[in-house]
């Protein structure tokens, strides 16, 4: 007597790990935090040609604590790195950070003392988009890299020691400067 003999129709067998990834990677819903020129495209991304809303991202948060996603878009000052992590602590768990352009990913030209060479310091970035600026295109393909990140997350434990693990020293230090600022 197999499970195909006499399971009633309408029965879906999943892992609960499977299940809740499906619908945590299906109901992204970023903040908006854009910076420079990269907003632009990551505007024309929401846009009616490349579309967005097929992925249900269509609406870019105001407030950090609907969202779940934060899309790095351009070149964070240092007078601008406090409120980036202060947005991204008052986000949900979990929460993923995409860096949308070479700034956001590693300063980009701007190699001085006003700009964060890497919005990594501040906070960790699940995902890198390169590029100056990205097209639109790109950042639909980074989303669906970080759609296929999130459906093979661990949960639990498991997830919370990933987490732990990929964390740097320097991001714990430069919260608690931001923290006493």
């Amino acid at each position: 007597m197999g499970l195909e003999e006499k399971l009633p129709s309408g029965i879906l067998l999943t892992s609960v790990e499977k299940l809740v990834n499906w619908s945590r990677k299906s109901s992204l819903w970023p903040a908006s935090f854009g910076l420079a020129c990269c907003a632009i495209e990551m505007m024309a991304s929401g846009g009616g040609r490349f579309d967005l809303a097929r992925f249900g991202m269509e609406v870019f948060r105001a407030s950090p604590r609907q969202a779940d996603l934060m899309i790095v878009a351009g070149r964070v000052s240092q007078k601008m790195a406090p409120v980036l992590r202060q947005i991204y602590d008052q986000m949900p768990e979990p929460r993923w950070v995409l860096a949308m352009g070479v700034c956001a990913s590693s300063g980009g030209m701007f190699n001085n003392y006003a700009i964060v060479q890497g919005v990594d310091h501040i906070v960790p970035v699940d995902m890198y988009l390169p590029g100056c600026p990205p097209r639109p295109e790109m950042l639909l393909d980074a989303i669906l890299k970080l759609h296929y990140k999130i459906q093979h997350e661990p949960l639990g434990a498991k997830r919370t020691k990933q987490i732990a693990g990929r964390e740097p020293l320097e991001l714990v230090a430069s919260s608690q400067r931001f923290a006493k600022s």
